[in-house]
Protein backbone atom coordinates (compact mmCIF):
# COMPACT_ATOMS: atom_id res chain seq x y z
CA UNK A 1 0.00 0.00 0.00
CA UNK A 2 1.65 3.35 -1.01
CA UNK A 3 2.32 5.80 1.89
CA UNK A 4 0.38 8.16 0.70
CA UNK A 5 -2.75 6.59 -0.12
CA UNK A 6 -4.80 8.92 2.67
CA UNK A 7 -4.41 12.35 3.23
CA UNK A 8 -2.48 13.67 5.64
CA UNK A 9 -1.93 17.05 7.57
CA UNK A 10 0.12 18.34 4.57
CA UNK A 11 -2.72 16.98 2.10
CA UNK A 12 -5.32 20.25 1.24
CA UNK A 13 -7.73 18.42 -1.30
CA UNK A 14 -6.97 16.12 -4.58
CA UNK A 15 -3.60 15.40 -3.07
CA UNK A 16 -2.43 18.55 -3.28
CA UNK A 17 0.51 19.80 -0.34
CA UNK A 18 0.22 22.58 1.69
CA UNK A 19 2.05 26.04 0.28
CA UNK A 20 2.39 27.35 3.49
CA UNK A 21 3.51 26.02 7.23
CA UNK A 22 0.86 26.12 9.80
CA UNK A 23 0.39 29.26 11.64
CA UNK A 24 -0.26 33.15 10.84
CA UNK A 25 1.71 34.10 7.48
CA UNK A 26 4.21 36.42 6.91
CA UNK A 27 2.71 39.20 4.84
CA UNK A 28 5.50 41.00 2.69
CA UNK A 29 3.41 44.35 2.49
CA UNK A 30 3.83 44.20 6.80
CA UNK A 31 7.29 42.83 6.71
CA UNK A 32 8.84 45.27 4.58
CA UNK A 33 7.08 48.15 6.07
CA UNK A 34 8.75 46.91 9.60
CA UNK A 35 12.20 46.43 8.22
CA UNK A 36 12.23 49.69 6.86
CA UNK A 37 11.01 50.95 10.54
CA UNK A 38 14.14 49.71 12.26
CA UNK A 39 16.10 50.73 9.97
CA UNK A 40 19.81 48.73 8.72
CA UNK A 41 20.81 48.45 12.19
CA UNK A 42 21.39 45.44 13.86
CA UNK A 43 17.87 43.49 15.38
CA UNK A 44 18.65 43.39 19.93
CA UNK A 45 15.69 41.57 21.68
CA UNK A 46 16.39 44.29 23.83
CA UNK A 47 14.95 46.78 21.91
CA UNK A 48 11.16 45.07 21.87
CA UNK A 49 9.57 48.50 23.41
CA UNK A 50 11.30 50.62 20.75
CA UNK A 51 10.62 48.93 17.95
CA UNK A 52 6.80 48.42 19.24
CA UNK A 53 6.74 52.53 19.58
CA UNK A 54 7.87 52.92 16.13
CA UNK A 55 5.18 50.73 14.74
CA UNK A 56 2.54 52.24 17.32
CA UNK A 57 3.72 55.82 16.26
CA UNK A 58 3.77 55.28 12.44
CA UNK A 59 0.61 53.00 12.35
CA UNK A 60 -1.63 53.95 15.28
CA UNK A 61 -1.72 50.34 16.54
CA UNK A 62 0.49 46.97 16.60
CA UNK A 63 -1.20 44.98 13.85
CA UNK A 64 -1.25 40.92 13.83
CA UNK A 65 0.53 41.59 10.69
CA UNK A 66 3.30 43.86 11.55
CA UNK A 67 3.56 41.60 15.18
CA UNK A 68 4.57 38.79 12.93
CA UNK A 69 6.92 40.69 11.18
CA UNK A 70 8.58 42.10 14.16
CA UNK A 71 8.61 38.23 14.92
CA UNK A 72 10.42 37.18 12.21
CA UNK A 73 12.87 40.24 12.82
CA UNK A 74 13.89 39.51 15.43
CA UNK A 75 13.47 35.63 15.52
CA UNK A 76 11.28 35.23 18.71
CA UNK A 77 7.80 34.18 19.07
CA UNK A 78 4.70 36.68 18.52
CA UNK A 79 2.99 35.30 21.76
CA UNK A 80 6.72 36.79 23.60
CA UNK A 81 6.10 40.17 21.75
CA UNK A 82 1.96 39.95 21.77
CA UNK A 83 2.65 39.29 25.83
CA UNK A 84 4.94 42.47 26.59
CA UNK A 85 2.64 44.72 23.96
CA UNK A 86 -0.49 43.99 26.05
CA UNK A 87 1.49 44.80 29.24
CA UNK A 88 1.82 48.47 28.13
CA UNK A 89 -0.98 50.74 28.17
CA UNK A 90 0.31 52.74 25.38
CA UNK A 91 0.17 49.86 22.93
CA UNK A 92 -3.15 48.73 20.68
CA UNK A 93 -2.15 45.41 19.73
CA UNK A 94 -4.68 44.42 17.35
CA UNK A 95 -5.86 41.13 16.45
CA UNK A 96 -7.34 40.03 12.79
CA UNK A 97 -10.79 41.46 12.26
CA UNK A 98 -10.59 43.47 15.00
CA UNK A 99 -11.33 47.29 14.57
CA UNK A 100 -8.18 49.33 15.38
CA UNK A 101 -8.22 52.29 17.23
CA UNK A 102 -9.75 55.64 15.79
CA UNK A 103 -6.57 58.00 14.00
CA UNK A 104 -6.65 60.15 17.28
CA UNK A 105 -6.69 59.67 20.93
CA UNK A 106 -7.28 62.09 23.80
CA UNK A 107 -5.79 60.83 27.24
CA UNK A 108 -7.64 62.60 30.35
CA UNK A 109 -5.63 62.44 33.55
CA UNK A 110 -8.03 61.55 36.14
CA UNK A 111 -4.75 61.68 39.06
CA UNK A 112 -6.09 62.82 42.54
CA UNK A 113 -4.90 66.74 41.30
CA UNK A 114 -6.91 66.38 38.07
CA UNK A 115 -9.69 65.18 40.03
CA UNK A 116 -9.87 68.14 41.93
CA UNK A 117 -9.46 70.20 39.08
CA UNK A 118 -12.38 68.88 37.62
CA UNK A 119 -11.35 66.06 35.34
CA UNK A 120 -14.45 64.16 35.74
CA UNK A 121 -16.61 66.39 34.34
CA UNK A 122 -13.99 67.20 31.19
CA UNK A 123 -14.06 63.50 30.68
CA UNK A 124 -17.44 63.52 30.35
CA UNK A 125 -17.77 66.74 28.40
CA UNK A 126 -15.23 65.28 26.07
CA UNK A 127 -17.26 61.70 25.69
CA UNK A 128 -20.29 63.11 24.85
CA UNK A 129 -18.77 66.13 22.38
CA UNK A 130 -16.73 63.53 20.55
CA UNK A 131 -17.34 61.04 17.53
CA UNK A 132 -16.03 57.79 19.11
CA UNK A 133 -15.48 56.76 15.71
CA UNK A 134 -12.94 59.48 14.88
CA UNK A 135 -11.71 60.33 18.11
CA UNK A 136 -11.58 57.86 21.60
CA UNK A 137 -11.64 59.66 25.08
CA UNK A 138 -9.63 57.60 27.63
CA UNK A 139 -9.00 57.51 31.02
CA UNK A 140 -5.18 58.11 31.96
CA UNK A 141 -3.19 57.79 35.42
CA UNK A 142 -0.82 60.78 36.44
CA UNK A 143 0.88 62.75 33.33
CA UNK A 144 3.30 64.58 35.58
CA UNK A 145 1.80 68.22 35.23
CA UNK A 146 -0.17 67.97 38.33
CA UNK A 147 0.48 72.07 38.79
CA UNK A 148 -1.68 72.89 35.23
CA UNK A 149 -4.59 70.26 36.13
CA UNK A 150 -6.85 69.16 34.79
CA UNK A 151 -5.03 68.14 31.79
CA UNK A 152 -5.23 66.09 28.68
CA UNK A 153 -2.94 64.58 25.98
CA UNK A 154 -4.08 64.76 22.30
CA UNK A 155 -1.50 62.29 20.61
CA UNK A 156 1.50 63.55 21.95
CA UNK A 157 0.72 67.47 22.95
CA UNK A 158 -0.94 68.08 26.21
CA UNK A 159 -3.30 70.81 27.14
CA UNK A 160 -3.00 72.13 29.90
CA UNK A 161 -5.66 73.55 32.39
CA UNK A 162 -7.71 71.84 29.77
CA UNK A 163 -11.73 72.96 28.83
CA UNK A 164 -13.90 71.07 26.50
CA UNK A 165 -13.19 74.87 24.23
CA UNK A 166 -9.07 74.62 24.53
CA UNK A 167 -9.52 70.51 22.97
CA UNK A 168 -11.70 71.67 19.76
CA UNK A 169 -9.26 74.93 19.71
CA UNK A 170 -6.52 72.18 19.35
CA UNK A 171 -8.37 69.80 16.80
CA UNK A 172 -8.93 72.76 14.67
CA UNK A 173 -5.27 73.82 14.74
CA UNK A 174 -4.21 70.18 14.05
CA UNK A 175 -0.82 70.13 15.67
CA UNK A 176 -0.64 67.11 17.89
CA UNK A 177 3.18 66.94 18.78
CA UNK A 178 5.36 68.02 22.04
CA UNK A 179 5.99 71.18 22.12
CA UNK A 180 9.27 71.64 23.69
CA UNK A 181 10.28 74.82 26.21
CA UNK A 182 12.93 76.60 26.24
CA UNK A 183 16.09 75.16 28.15
CA UNK A 184 19.52 75.30 28.44
CA UNK A 185 21.45 73.43 25.74
CA UNK A 186 24.38 71.97 25.48
CA UNK A 187 26.60 75.04 23.90
CA UNK A 188 25.03 77.28 26.82
CA UNK A 189 26.11 74.68 29.64
CA UNK A 190 29.26 74.52 28.41
CA UNK A 191 30.16 77.85 27.91
CA UNK A 192 29.32 77.98 31.74
CA UNK A 193 31.62 75.35 33.15
CA UNK A 194 29.58 72.23 32.48
CA UNK A 195 31.42 69.19 31.84
CA UNK A 196 34.65 70.82 33.24
CA UNK A 197 34.16 68.64 36.61
CA UNK A 198 33.47 65.26 34.51
CA UNK A 199 37.13 66.15 32.36
CA UNK A 200 38.84 66.82 36.05
CA UNK A 201 37.53 63.72 37.59
CA UNK A 202 38.54 61.30 34.16
CA UNK A 203 41.74 62.93 34.51
CA UNK A 204 43.05 62.71 37.76
CA UNK A 205 39.72 61.93 40.03
CA UNK A 206 39.67 59.46 42.74
CA UNK A 207 36.07 57.99 43.30
CA UNK A 208 36.51 57.28 46.83
CA UNK A 209 36.90 60.62 47.46
CA UNK A 210 34.13 61.84 45.48
CA UNK A 211 31.85 58.97 47.24
CA UNK A 212 32.93 60.85 50.72
CA UNK A 213 31.92 64.00 48.92
CA UNK A 214 28.77 63.10 48.35
CA UNK A 215 27.66 61.34 51.32
CA UNK A 216 29.04 64.15 53.68
CA UNK A 217 26.13 66.54 51.73
CA UNK A 218 23.70 64.13 53.43
CA UNK A 219 22.26 63.01 49.61
CA UNK A 220 19.69 60.43 49.54
CA UNK A 221 17.81 59.01 46.74
CA UNK A 222 15.05 60.98 45.23
CA UNK A 223 12.81 58.85 43.85
CA UNK A 224 11.35 58.17 47.02
CA UNK A 225 13.52 55.10 48.86
CA UNK A 226 15.91 57.40 50.24
CA UNK A 227 18.68 55.24 50.39
CA UNK A 228 22.27 57.42 51.23
CA UNK A 229 23.36 57.87 47.50
CA UNK A 230 27.18 58.16 48.15
CA UNK A 231 27.08 54.50 49.46
CA UNK A 232 25.54 52.64 46.63
CA UNK A 233 28.83 53.22 44.27
CA UNK A 234 30.76 51.34 46.65
CA UNK A 235 28.30 48.46 45.96
CA UNK A 236 28.57 48.06 42.90
CA UNK A 237 31.80 48.89 42.30
CA UNK A 238 32.59 46.15 44.54
CA UNK A 239 30.98 43.45 42.07
CA UNK A 240 33.61 42.49 38.83
CA UNK A 241 32.90 42.90 35.72
CA UNK A 242 30.97 45.14 33.27
CA UNK A 243 29.17 47.59 35.07
CA UNK A 244 26.01 49.30 34.28
CA UNK A 245 24.03 52.73 35.62
CA UNK A 246 20.41 52.96 34.85
CA UNK A 247 18.63 56.14 35.48
CA UNK A 248 15.05 56.13 36.68
CA UNK A 249 13.00 58.68 35.06
CA UNK A 250 9.66 57.09 35.59
CA UNK A 251 8.29 59.10 38.17
CA UNK A 252 4.77 57.92 37.72
CA UNK A 253 4.04 58.28 41.57
CA UNK A 254 0.39 61.18 41.03
CA UNK A 255 1.45 64.65 41.91
CA UNK A 256 5.30 64.28 41.29
CA UNK A 257 6.90 66.45 38.54
CA UNK A 258 9.95 67.57 39.74
CA UNK A 259 11.89 65.36 37.72
CA UNK A 260 10.10 66.82 34.27
CA UNK A 261 11.12 70.33 35.78
CA UNK A 262 14.45 69.98 36.17
CA UNK A 263 14.98 68.23 32.78
CA UNK A 264 12.83 70.96 31.08
CA UNK A 265 14.81 73.53 32.17
CA UNK A 266 18.81 72.26 32.93
CA UNK A 267 18.98 68.81 31.25
CA UNK A 268 22.50 68.87 31.56
CA UNK A 269 22.62 69.04 35.43
CA UNK A 270 21.24 65.44 35.42
CA UNK A 271 23.19 64.20 32.03
CA UNK A 272 26.69 65.06 33.60
CA UNK A 273 25.93 63.82 37.46
CA UNK A 274 25.10 60.64 35.38
CA UNK A 275 28.55 60.33 33.85
CA UNK A 276 30.26 61.14 36.89
CA UNK A 277 28.25 58.32 38.43
CA UNK A 278 28.95 56.15 35.41
CA UNK A 279 32.84 56.98 35.86
CA UNK A 280 32.73 56.51 39.83
CA UNK A 281 31.55 52.46 38.91
CA UNK A 282 33.54 52.32 35.94
CA UNK A 283 29.97 51.51 34.20
CA UNK A 284 30.62 50.73 30.68
CA UNK A 285 26.88 52.10 29.13
CA UNK A 286 24.12 54.25 31.05
CA UNK A 287 20.55 53.74 30.21
CA UNK A 288 18.03 56.44 30.59
CA UNK A 289 14.45 55.04 31.46
CA UNK A 290 12.00 58.06 30.84
CA UNK A 291 8.74 58.24 30.91
CA UNK A 292 6.28 57.90 27.72
CA UNK A 293 4.07 60.66 29.41
CA UNK A 294 7.30 63.23 28.85
CA UNK A 295 7.61 63.50 25.27
CA UNK A 296 9.36 66.74 25.42
CA UNK A 297 12.24 65.24 27.84
CA UNK A 298 12.46 62.83 26.05
CA UNK A 299 13.02 64.94 22.45
CA UNK A 300 15.26 67.11 24.90
CA UNK A 301 17.54 64.29 25.89
CA UNK A 302 17.55 62.84 22.31
CA UNK A 303 19.43 66.51 20.98
CA UNK A 304 21.14 66.75 24.34
CA UNK A 305 22.99 63.20 24.03
CA UNK A 306 23.79 63.39 20.34
CA UNK A 307 25.29 66.54 20.97
CA UNK A 308 27.41 64.89 23.41
CA UNK A 309 28.39 62.27 21.29
CA UNK A 310 29.56 64.72 18.83
CA UNK A 311 31.29 67.28 21.24
CA UNK A 312 33.18 63.62 22.19
CA UNK A 313 32.33 63.19 25.60
CA UNK A 314 30.57 60.11 25.23
CA UNK A 315 30.39 57.39 22.33
CA UNK A 316 28.36 56.51 19.89
CA UNK A 317 26.14 54.35 22.41
CA UNK A 318 27.71 54.92 25.51
CA UNK A 319 24.16 56.44 26.95
CA UNK A 320 20.71 54.72 25.72
CA UNK A 321 17.90 56.20 25.76
CA UNK A 322 14.80 53.97 26.91
CA UNK A 323 11.26 55.18 26.47
CA UNK A 324 8.75 53.70 29.11
CA UNK A 325 5.18 52.65 27.53
CA UNK A 326 2.68 53.54 30.25
CA UNK A 327 3.58 51.42 33.08
CA UNK A 328 3.71 53.10 36.66
CA UNK A 329 4.93 49.59 38.16
CA UNK A 330 8.46 50.55 36.53
CA UNK A 331 9.24 52.86 38.54
CA UNK A 332 10.03 50.13 41.12
CA UNK A 333 13.96 49.88 40.07
CA UNK A 334 14.07 46.15 39.25
CA UNK A 335 10.56 45.92 36.84
CA UNK A 336 12.68 49.48 34.93
CA UNK A 337 15.24 47.10 34.66
CA UNK A 338 13.22 43.93 32.98
CA UNK A 339 11.83 47.08 30.86
CA UNK A 340 14.94 48.11 29.64
CA UNK A 341 15.92 44.58 28.83
CA UNK A 342 12.44 44.63 26.77
CA UNK A 343 10.10 42.62 28.38
CA UNK A 344 7.34 43.19 30.71
CA UNK A 345 7.61 45.69 33.97
CA UNK A 346 7.76 42.71 36.51
CA UNK A 347 9.35 43.67 39.57
CA UNK A 348 12.11 40.71 40.13
CA UNK A 349 12.59 38.97 43.44
CA UNK A 350 14.92 39.99 45.79
CA UNK A 351 17.92 39.42 46.54
CA UNK A 352 19.59 39.05 44.71
CA UNK A 353 19.87 42.80 44.29
CA UNK A 354 20.46 44.99 41.44
CA UNK A 355 23.41 46.72 42.22
CA UNK A 356 24.90 42.56 42.13
CA UNK A 357 22.48 41.32 39.29
CA UNK A 358 20.88 44.13 37.35
CA UNK A 359 20.80 44.87 33.71
CA UNK A 360 21.68 41.76 31.85
CA UNK A 361 22.58 40.48 34.90
CA UNK A 362 25.46 42.58 35.46
CA UNK A 363 25.90 44.83 38.38
CA UNK A 364 23.74 47.84 38.12
CA UNK A 365 23.90 51.20 39.68
CA UNK A 366 20.34 52.71 39.77
CA UNK A 367 19.85 56.60 40.25
CA UNK A 368 16.81 58.97 40.31
CA UNK A 369 16.92 62.07 38.20
CA UNK A 370 16.95 64.57 40.39
CA UNK A 371 19.48 62.66 42.65
CA UNK A 372 21.60 63.09 39.83
CA UNK A 373 21.49 66.91 39.33
CA UNK A 374 22.36 66.96 42.54
CA UNK A 375 25.32 65.19 42.28
CA UNK A 376 26.76 67.74 39.98
CA UNK A 377 25.50 70.30 42.24
CA UNK A 378 27.17 68.63 45.36
CA UNK A 379 31.11 68.16 43.28
CA UNK A 380 30.59 72.07 41.43
CA UNK A 381 29.48 73.81 44.80
CA UNK A 382 30.40 71.59 47.27
CA UNK A 383 28.43 69.65 49.89
CA UNK A 384 27.41 72.78 51.95
CA UNK A 385 25.09 73.20 48.74
CA UNK A 386 23.02 70.70 50.76
CA UNK A 387 24.57 70.53 54.58
CA UNK A 388 24.68 73.68 55.43
CA UNK A 389 20.78 74.36 55.34
CA UNK A 390 19.08 73.39 58.34
CA UNK A 391 14.93 73.49 59.54
CA UNK A 392 13.69 72.25 62.34
CA UNK A 393 16.40 69.31 62.72
CA UNK A 394 16.56 68.61 59.83
CA UNK A 395 19.25 69.12 56.78
CA UNK A 396 19.05 69.63 53.39
CA UNK A 397 17.08 70.73 50.92
CA UNK A 398 13.86 69.13 49.34
CA UNK A 399 12.26 69.54 45.75
CA UNK A 400 8.57 69.51 46.52
CA UNK A 401 5.74 69.04 43.77
CA UNK A 402 2.74 71.19 45.34
CA UNK A 403 -0.49 70.65 43.80
CA UNK A 404 -4.18 70.64 44.69
CA UNK A 405 -5.53 73.31 46.04
CA UNK A 406 -3.11 75.71 46.54
CA UNK A 407 -2.76 79.27 44.56
CA UNK A 408 0.21 78.55 42.91
CA UNK A 409 1.23 74.92 42.12
CA UNK A 410 4.72 74.21 41.18
CA UNK A 411 8.03 72.71 41.98
CA UNK A 412 8.93 74.36 45.65
CA UNK A 413 12.63 73.90 46.53
CA UNK A 414 12.63 74.68 50.26
CA UNK A 415 14.58 73.33 53.37
CA UNK A 416 14.12 69.63 54.07
CA UNK A 417 12.34 70.19 57.40
CA UNK A 418 9.74 72.51 56.09
CA UNK A 419 5.75 71.65 56.87
CA UNK A 420 2.79 72.07 55.40
CA UNK A 421 2.39 75.36 56.79
CA UNK A 422 5.69 76.07 55.36
CA UNK A 423 5.05 74.82 51.37
CA UNK A 424 1.32 76.65 51.56
CA UNK A 425 3.00 79.57 52.49
CA UNK A 426 5.47 78.96 49.59
CA UNK A 427 2.65 78.40 47.20
CA UNK A 428 1.11 81.71 47.93
CA UNK A 429 -1.36 80.30 50.92
CA UNK A 430 -4.31 78.33 49.92
CA UNK A 431 -6.62 78.78 46.79
CA UNK A 432 -9.42 81.26 47.07
CA UNK A 433 -12.63 80.54 48.77
CA UNK A 434 -10.77 77.19 50.49
CA UNK A 435 -9.40 75.99 53.59
CA UNK A 436 -6.51 73.77 54.48
CA UNK A 437 -8.17 69.90 55.43
CA UNK A 438 -5.83 67.47 54.51
CA UNK A 439 -2.81 66.80 52.29
CA UNK A 440 -0.62 64.32 51.07
CA UNK A 441 2.72 64.33 51.74
CA UNK A 442 4.48 62.12 49.53
CA UNK A 443 1.96 60.58 46.88
CA UNK A 444 -0.97 57.89 46.99
CA UNK A 445 1.57 55.83 48.48
CA UNK A 446 1.68 58.20 51.65
CA UNK A 447 -1.86 58.27 52.04
CA UNK A 448 -3.46 61.19 53.96
CA UNK A 449 -3.01 63.19 56.73
CA UNK A 450 -5.11 66.01 57.87
CA UNK A 451 -4.80 69.48 58.69
CA UNK A 452 -3.96 69.17 62.62
CA UNK A 453 -0.92 67.61 61.86
CA UNK A 454 0.96 70.89 59.64
CA UNK A 455 3.80 70.71 62.13
CA UNK A 456 5.56 68.12 61.16
CA UNK A 457 8.54 68.31 59.14
CA UNK A 458 8.16 66.59 55.76
CA UNK A 459 11.62 64.85 55.48
CA UNK A 460 13.53 61.40 55.59
CA UNK A 461 12.59 59.54 58.94
CA UNK A 462 10.49 61.99 60.62
CA UNK A 463 6.89 60.75 59.05
CA UNK A 464 7.25 56.80 59.80
CA UNK A 465 6.39 57.51 63.26
CA UNK A 466 2.49 58.63 61.44
CA UNK A 467 2.29 55.80 59.19
CA UNK A 468 3.57 57.03 56.29
CA UNK A 469 6.17 58.61 54.29
CA UNK A 470 7.78 61.34 52.37
CA UNK A 471 8.43 59.09 49.12
CA UNK A 472 9.13 61.29 46.27
CA UNK A 473 8.00 64.70 47.98
CA UNK A 474 4.05 64.88 46.23
CA UNK A 475 2.41 67.17 48.07
CA UNK A 476 -1.38 67.36 47.52
CA UNK A 477 -3.32 69.63 49.12
CA UNK A 478 -7.31 69.23 50.01
CA UNK A 479 -9.56 71.60 51.63
CA UNK A 480 -12.86 71.71 53.43
CA UNK A 481 -14.59 71.02 49.85
CA UNK A 482 -13.33 67.42 49.02
CA UNK A 483 -14.29 64.66 50.39
CA UNK A 484 -11.18 62.18 51.97
CA UNK A 485 -12.93 59.37 51.32
CA UNK A 486 -13.15 59.92 48.18
CA UNK A 487 -9.12 61.16 47.73
CA UNK A 488 -8.48 57.74 49.00
CA UNK A 489 -10.81 55.65 46.73
CA UNK A 490 -9.10 57.63 44.27
CA UNK A 491 -5.68 56.21 44.96
CA UNK A 492 -6.90 52.36 45.43
CA UNK A 493 -8.47 52.95 42.05
CA UNK A 494 -4.53 53.97 40.53
CA UNK A 495 -3.53 51.28 42.51
CA UNK A 496 -6.03 48.82 41.29
CA UNK A 497 -5.08 50.09 37.68
CA UNK A 498 -1.54 49.94 37.85
CA UNK A 499 -0.62 46.58 39.92
CA UNK A 500 1.46 44.61 37.68
CA UNK A 501 -1.12 41.10 38.37
CA UNK A 502 2.14 39.29 39.51
CA UNK A 503 1.24 38.71 43.34
CA UNK A 504 -2.14 37.93 44.35
CA UNK A 505 -2.29 40.08 47.75
CA UNK A 506 -1.84 42.82 45.55
CA UNK A 507 -3.75 42.20 42.45
CA UNK A 508 -7.11 41.08 44.26
CA UNK A 509 -6.12 43.05 47.26
CA UNK A 510 -6.61 46.39 45.16
CA UNK A 511 -9.42 45.34 43.72
CA UNK A 512 -11.54 44.38 46.82
CA UNK A 513 -10.12 47.35 48.75
CA UNK A 514 -12.05 49.09 45.74
CA UNK A 515 -14.99 47.66 46.04
CA UNK A 516 -15.22 47.85 50.00
CA UNK A 517 -14.20 51.53 49.76
CA UNK A 518 -17.18 52.11 47.51
CA UNK A 519 -19.60 51.18 49.92
CA UNK A 520 -21.62 53.93 52.20
CA UNK A 521 -19.94 52.54 55.27
CA UNK A 522 -16.99 51.56 55.36
CA UNK A 523 -16.14 47.62 56.51
CA UNK A 524 -13.45 48.98 58.90
CA UNK A 525 -12.21 45.37 60.24
CA UNK A 526 -12.54 43.66 56.92
CA UNK A 527 -10.67 46.27 55.30
CA UNK A 528 -7.72 46.05 57.54
CA UNK A 529 -8.03 42.51 57.93
CA UNK A 530 -6.98 43.37 53.62
CA UNK A 531 -4.66 45.64 54.58
CA UNK A 532 -2.34 43.83 56.65
CA UNK A 533 -2.25 40.46 53.85
CA UNK A 534 -1.12 43.40 51.17
CA UNK A 535 1.47 44.78 53.71
CA UNK A 536 2.64 41.43 54.75
CA UNK A 537 2.93 39.19 51.59
CA UNK A 538 3.01 41.46 48.23
CA UNK A 539 5.93 41.35 46.51
CA UNK A 540 7.19 45.01 46.12
CA UNK A 541 6.60 48.18 47.42
CA UNK A 542 2.94 49.11 45.11
CA UNK A 543 1.27 46.22 47.18
CA UNK A 544 2.96 47.02 50.44
CA UNK A 545 2.03 50.96 50.03
CA UNK A 546 -1.68 50.80 48.91
CA UNK A 547 -2.73 50.40 52.52
CA UNK A 548 -1.57 53.75 53.59
CA UNK A 549 -4.84 55.40 51.99
CA UNK A 550 -6.84 53.31 53.33
CA UNK A 551 -5.46 53.01 57.17
CA UNK A 552 -5.07 57.06 57.44
CA UNK A 553 -8.36 57.61 56.29
CA UNK A 554 -9.60 55.80 59.03
CA UNK A 555 -7.70 56.92 61.68
CA UNK A 556 -7.84 60.73 60.42
CA UNK A 557 -11.48 60.94 58.98
CA UNK A 558 -13.71 58.21 60.35
CA UNK A 559 -16.61 60.38 60.52
CA UNK A 560 -16.19 60.14 56.66
CA UNK A 561 -16.46 56.58 56.46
Amino acid sequence: MALDDKGGVWKSGRGKGRKTPKGRQLEDQAWAEVRALLGEGPRRRDLLIEYLHLIQDKYGCLSAPHIRALAEELGTGMAEIWEVATFYAHFDPVKEGETPPPDLTIRVCESLSCELAGSEQLIAALEKGMDPKKIRVLRAPCMGRCDTAPVLEIGHKHIDNATPEKVEAALKDGHFHAEIPAYEDFAAYRAAGGYEKLAELRKSGNWEKVQETVLASGLRGLGGAGFPSGRKWGFVRANPGIRYLAVNGDEGEPGTFKDRYYLERNPHLMLEGMLIAAWAVEAERSFIYMRDEYPAVLEILRREIAALEDAGIILKGEVELRRGAGAYICGEESAMIESIEGKRGIPRQRPPYVAAVGVFDRPTLVHNVETLHWVTRILREGPEVLNATERNGRKGLRSYSVSGRVAKPGVYLLPAGSTITDIIAACGGMAEGHSFKAYQPGGPSSGLLPASMADIPLDFDTLQPHGTFIGSAAVVVLSDKDSAKAAALNMLRFFESESCGQCTPCRVGCEKAVKLMQADKWDAELLEDLCQVMGDASICGLGQAAPNPIRLTMKHFPDEV
